[in-house]
């Protein structure tokens, strides 16, 4: 369509103002669900010395490695402890999974490859399967990472098995990119809060609820959620406010919804003609969209109002860039490949995000299936969605079966 640009071209756009942003130190336990923004690197050996992988007896492989064999037992390890006894021929030492393996020792031989009865005491034991090889059931240290080693490159989202990887490398503090401060702002006079009485003509307002859970999501601190009417005196008002490099709560990026598109009382495009560029996007739903950069370095985007829109134009314009403030090596959704459960209809020479669930009743073929009928501004379908189908431009209709590009969103 004439005037009308890219998903492509309003996403460089927009990423190339998203400058990363300066980054703090955090200790392990407050570091789930941040970015790196400098390597992890080990500072003790994994595993830090060389240890049991079994409950059993620490054991000189000479003098097991034909079975039966018996063995007088004459330490115990649990695990903690620094004990590192003498093992003469003939002798083992009972030892709990994780604890030291005595220098003497060379393999560990499992409790359950062993009789005697060794249960509170120390005594004879009798190994009736010898062990594999020297060095069975024996975690060697620095087999898993040497000190020094990188275990976590910058740019890594830190979730629970990241945050482990980090704690187990001996590190106390690691460097991390400041969480973005986000301002959403819903604008529309129809607006009221969710549970308020409704007189004709009035909704309850969802956008600011929906954009400010998706930021969190995307690691953002929400600063500020409010909505205000088409007036465009108290948008500039609320605007000042968040964006005051003077407020603690300043806004890295603010987030409108609403008042972007063609109408009569659009008060983003009226208030800030000046400083942000709206455009047409090849896109549906969502083409209506604003962005700008303040001086200060805030961003702004303008979405439409309809949910769907605001949604879809958040996961393709906005997340990347809360993502990319945060320095984060990886800013795209996983894609996958299905087919489609049913069919749809899809717009003339634009991209489309339609929200779908993923029928999964057949483990080695799953369906994606539309969760609305492609109103934009069907948010009860929205809620059920799991995924978006990615349609391209070119594409004139998607007929059950058709393998279709799948966005997933949850």
């Amino acid at each position: 369509m004439s005037g009308l640009r890219t998903v492509e071209e309003h996403l460089a756009d927009v990423l190339a103002a998203a400058d990363p942003l300066e980054t703090e130190r955090v200790a392990i336990a407050a570091s789930h669900g941040r970015t790196l923004r400098e390597p992890v690197r080990a500072a003790v050996d994994i595993p830090v010395f060389d240890n049991s992988a079994m409950d059993g007896f620490a054991v000189r492989f000479e003098d097991v490695a034909v079975a039966p064999a018996t063995l007088r037992v004459v330490a115990d390890l649990p695990a903690g402890t620094d004990a590192d006894p003498a093992l003469a021929p003939g002798q083992a030492a009972r030892i709990m999974t994780g604890s030291a393996v005595p220098v003497a020792a060379d393999t560990i031989v499992p409790f359950e490859n062993t009789t005697g009865g060794l249960a509170d005491s120390l005594g004879s034991i009798s190994v009736q399967k010898a062990p594999r090889a020297v060095g069975a059931h024996i975690r060697r240290a620095g087999e898993d990472a040497r000190a020094g080693d990188e275990v976590l490159p910058a740019g890594e989202l830190l979730g629970p098995l990241q945050v482990a990887a980090a704690a187990a490398a001996g590190v106390a503090e690691i460097v991390v990119a400041r969480r973005p401060r986000v301002a959403v702002i819903s604008t529309g006079s129809e607006l009221v809060e969710p549970g308020s009485p409704l007189r004709r003509g009035q909704i309850p307002e969802s956008n600011s609820v929906l954009l400010a859970a998706l930021a969190t999501e995307a690691g953002a601190d929400v600063v500020r959620r409010a909505s205000v009417p088409d007036e465009s005196g108290a948008l500039d008002a609320l605007l000042t406010e968040v964006t005051n490099p003077r407020s603690p709560d300043r806004a890295d990026v603010v987030i409108f919804s609403g008042g972007v598109s063609a109408g009569a009382y659009e008060v983003v495009k009226t208030t800030l003609a000046e400083t942000m560029v709206f455009s047409k996007v090849a896109m549906q739903p969502g083409k209506p969209q604003g962005f700008g950069r303040l001086g200060a370095g805030t961003l702004l985007f303008g979405l439409p109002g309809n949910p769907v829109s605001a949604a879809v134009s958040f996961e393709v314009f906005v997340r990347p860039a809360l993502l990319r403030l945060q320095g984060r090596r990886s800013i795209d959704r996983p894609v996958i490949a299905l087919q489609a459960g049913a069919g749809w209809r899809t717009p003339p020479a634009r991209r489309q995000y339609l929200p779908v669930t993923i029928d999964r009743s057949h483990p080695a073929a799953w369906l994606a299936v539309p969760a609305t009928s492609g109103g934009s501004h069907l948010a009860g379908g929205l809620g059920r969605a799991e995924a978006y189908a990615v349609v391209p431009a070119e594409v004139d209709a998607v007929a059950a079966g058709d393998v279709v590009d799948v966005m997933l969103i949850s």
